[in-house]
């Protein structure tokens, strides 16, 4: 449907002609999305395409919009920085909300260690701005160029920093809810009147509400500023930055060590996991994240990268190399590890108790050979700043994550894993996929703040402009989904991107085999309260009750 001209123009009203257009050639550049492929008819790069695209400028245009939405029964949809294809329209007749214009870091409260900010402030924004008050903020694994409100309201929030610093959704808190009806909401202590500083009461806690049983996902109404808790920095107001492109370095003081950790099998690695969650406070960050290569290419990959004289059509030559080969098997078993001393002599107890916990784990930590300072250096700055995601997509311009089922640690070395490699290593054979190796599991060392669950996402490398390479790919997760239902262990991943690809029917029907499907009756019912006139989009995942 197109809009009408009378619903144009209210539109236009409320934030002016400069901030709303529906140019054919605008909403499509909306509609070309990150994913898409895997779920539209003939593998299309587009979503659908918005009937127009808005630009609001604070919270009281926010509510305007909503309303007038409500008013003419049209779906709204809010979008910040966006990372999957999760924050275009999923039907016609929406108007996509863009909240880049609300970017600004309203406070920074050094001595409570909160910040409050609007939808389109990044990462990177709020971390350099919290360093210079000695905090720091926790980082998605998706990177430093992504919304911490958009991941601490409405989607996933875990991190490399997530063990040592909270998931998001651990940190959220008060936050401005303008909701699918457009009344505005202000949770716990904000709607008191006494600031930002607690999300909770008087009353029930209303986050679970917010954020459903794993965010709405744009599709409850529009959240305009939160609260976010902040956790010490002990290192430099201002991160020092050398080296060139693109394997940037930083030099930090030597409170801080950057380390890769190898293991001899799965369950030394596992065991090293619970062996941090119990030592408390060692350890800053913690991810496996330089295996996302895979593990076949990623030690060719990263001396590689390391040399800016060297690009990836190299790759093939430095995995012949004999000395890259025995790294390639040394990082088989590893994750990565910031340490940060936050007192003295506290970096020098963390560095004891790594080592008694690689002593009694058999494992070690990897040198990299003639690389180890630069190395180290890299890791603190990749680690700390994430800021290198692009190369998710360095093989052939696409990837896909699978698995990521969070449990403990040895559940997920248990169960998901197997099934993981399994599958890949058998599409891997039909050609369509980039064969990095068997395992490009990477994932948070802790999925809640303090350890205790953990998960691994399996990355998979297709070509976007190849359909052949696309179906193998959409193959691939179908038939990981089917294996991890087989195996009892429920899909990962792959099975939340299959689901915009599949009908109304479908996911209901997919809703109503979860083992607990009273969540989706709940989330039904408390969206025909808050959205009668249904503005918000099915990514908010609902099951009408049976009698």
């Amino acid at each position: 449907m197109a809009l009408s001209k009378d619903i144009y123009h209210a539109l236009k009203e409320i934030v002016g002609r400069e901030n709303i257009s529906k140019d054919p050639a605008t909403l499509d550049a909306y509609a070309f999305q990150y994913l898409a492929e895997l779920a539209r008819p003939e593998q299309s790069r587009f979503m659908i395409r918005p009937e127009a695209v808005i630009m609001p400028g604070s919270t009281e245009e926010v509510q305007a919009i909503v309303k007038a939405c409500n008013r003419y029964r049209i779906k709204v949809k809010p979008y910040s920085t966006g990372w999957y294809f999760f924050g275009a329209p999923q039907s016609e007749g929406v108007v996509q909300l863009d909240l880049r214009r609300m970017d600004r870091i309203l406070e920074i409260d050094e001595k409570n260690m909160i910040a409050v900010i609007e939808p389109y402030v990044i990462c990177a924004t709020l971390q350099a701005e919290a360093m210079k008050v000695g905090l720091n903020c926790h980082m998605i694994g998706a990177g430093a160029s992504t919304s911490i409100l958009g991941n601490s309201t409405s989607y996933a929030g875990p991190g490399p920093g997530t063990f040592f610093m909270g998931h998001n959704a651990e940190n959220l808190l008060a936050l401005e809810w303008v909701m699918p009806n457009g009344d505005i909401l202000r949770t716990g202590s904000l709607g008191s009147g006494a600031g930002c500083f607690c999300g909770e009461g008087p009353g029930p806690s209303l986050r679970g509400i917010v954020r459903g049983v794993m965010g709405a996902r744009g599709g409850m109404g529009v959240f305009t500023k939160c609260a976010v808790k902040l956790s010490p920095w002990p290192g430099p107001a201002v991160m020092p930055v050398e080296g060139t492109v693109p394997a940037y370095k930083t030099d930090l003081p030597d409170n801080f060590r950057g380390y890769s950790l190898s293991f001899p099998n799965w369950k030394a690695y596992a065991e090293a996991y619970y062996k941090l969650f119990d030592a408390e406070e060692v350890g800053y960050i913690a991810h496996r994240q330089f295996n996302k290569i895979g593990n076949e290419l990623s030690a060719a990959f990263w001396m590689m990268y390391l040399d800016p004289t060297k690009t990836l059509d190299d790759i093939e030559e430095f995995e012949k190399r004999p000395e890259i080969q025995k790294l390639a098997e040394e990082t088989k078993f590893s994750f990565e590890i910031v340490l940060a001393g936050h007192f003295p002599g506290d970096i020098d107890y963390q560095e004891k108790v790594l080592d008694k916990i690689l002593a009694d784990t058999g494992g070690h930590r990897i040198t990299w050979g003639d690389a180890k300072e630069d190395m180290e250096k890299f890791t603190l700055l990749y680690m700390i700043r994430l800021g290198h995601k692009n190369l998710n997509f360095v093989f052939v311009g696409g990837y896909m994550g699978a698995a990521s089922q969070v449990a403990t640690p040895d559940n997920v070395i248990q169960y998901p894993v197997p099934i993981a490699i399994e599958q890949l290593s058998k599409h891997h054979k039909k050609g369509w996929l980039v064969n990095s190796g068997k395992d490009a599991m990477m994932g948070s060392v802790g999925g809640k703040g303090g350890g205790g669950l953990a998960s691994l996402e399996q990355f998979t490398f297709y070509d976007t402009h190849d359909k052949e390479s696309v179906k193998g790919e959409i193959a691939y997760m179908k038939d990981s989904a089917k294996a991890s239902f087989e195996g009892g262990i429920g899909p990962g991943k792959e099975f939340i991107y299959l689901q915009l690809g599949m009908t109304d029917e479908e996911l209901e029907a997919g809703y109503a085999k979860v083992p607990q499907p009273s969540i989706f009756h709940w989330q039904w019912k408390i969206k025909q309260m808050l959205d009668p006139n249904d503005t918000g989009d099915r990514l908010y995942p609902t099951l009408k009750p049976t009698k």
